[in-house]
């Protein structure tokens, strides 16, 4: 169904009252409402919120925020929610679905989650950093109390024992990839540039602008490849692998899956370091 349609007839039905009533465990839950776009988000809300938020993500796991529509049981959900988290620095799922998310439920209350963060080359992928991360949940800790300010000290324990754990995975990941060998890392889609700038890494993306290389491009860059000895090219689980696996038989290298979207957000940054420091070399 077009996405358009569909919003219409939920804003029509939400203002007829012509939706499902709560059942009783939804008049019981007591607990505030949060709706994420992305995954990550989800674990940011959830260590700050703790018993005190229900938290529900837009863009599933394995999905792609690129292109996904959400489900009418999704913007329900939107409709009951007391806060809705946006990553705000520009990834499509939003652009294209946040107008009329605010639509459906013009009173919650939208967190940017990316005011105090310098958007890089129009690059969305701003959740991975670190160094991010902790003003992304910065953010998210100023809107619960602004919604539920009895709750702020519970807040502000929450918040700074998930950023002390933050800081702890930067200062792991930055001991861990201090003294690479080389400092490229080939991957196909551009998603992890915020993280090689943190760690004195350059991200070589085979895609340009998000769009599929042409024949010259990937030539010209297999070349370079070839010169500066990289057998690792990184890819995306939640798109085709097929243009990085072609590379790599070029290359005589392998694909390895690297998630920005994964749901446990610490833990898999510290796979992913793990993933580059392989690539990289010490």
């Amino acid at each position: 169904m077009d996405g358009r349609i569909l919003l219409g007839v939920l804003v029509i039905t939400f203002s007829c009252g012509c939706l499902d009533l709560p059942g009783e465990d939804d008049m019981s839950d007591q607990r505030i409402g949060v709706v994420v776009s992305i995954p990550p988000m989800a674990e940011f809300v959830e260590r700050v919120g703790g018993d005190r938020v229900r938290v529900s993500v837009m863009v599933p796991p394995g999905a792609t925020p690129h292109t996904y529509e959400p489900e009418a049981s999704q913007l329900r959900e939107v409709g009951r929610a007391g806060m809705y988290v946006m990553v705000g620095s520009g990834i499509e799922f939003e652009t294209v679905w946040m107008s009329r998310i605010v639509d459906v439920n013009s009173e919650m209350l939208v967190v940017n989650c990316s005011d105090g963060i310098a958007v890089v080359g129009g690059d969305p992928h701003v959740w991975l950093s670190l160094g991010n991360a902790r003003v992304m949940v910065e953010n998210i800790y100023q809107g619960l109390v602004q919604i539920d300010p009895e709750s702020q000290e519970y807040y502000a324990r929450n918040k700074e024992e998930y950023q002390e754990k933050l800081e702890e995975m930067d200062a792991w990941i930055r001991a861990n990839l201090s003294g690479a060998e080389h400092k490229k890392i080939l991957v196909y889609h551009p998603a992890w540039a915020y993280f090689a700038r943190d760690y004195g890494l350059e991200q070589v993306a085979i895609e340009e602008e998000g769009k599929e290389a042409s024949p010259k491009r990937v030539s010209d860059l297999i070349s370079e490849v070839l010169a500066w000895n990289i057998t690792v090219i990184f890819a995306s689980p939640h798109t085709s692998t097929r243009g990085a696996e072609m590379v790599a038989r070029e290359i005589g290298g392998e694909v390895v899956l690297v998630d920005p979207l994964a749901e446990k957000y610490l833990e898999n940054m510290g796979n992913v370091a793990i993933a580059f420091k392989r690539s990289v070399g010490r």
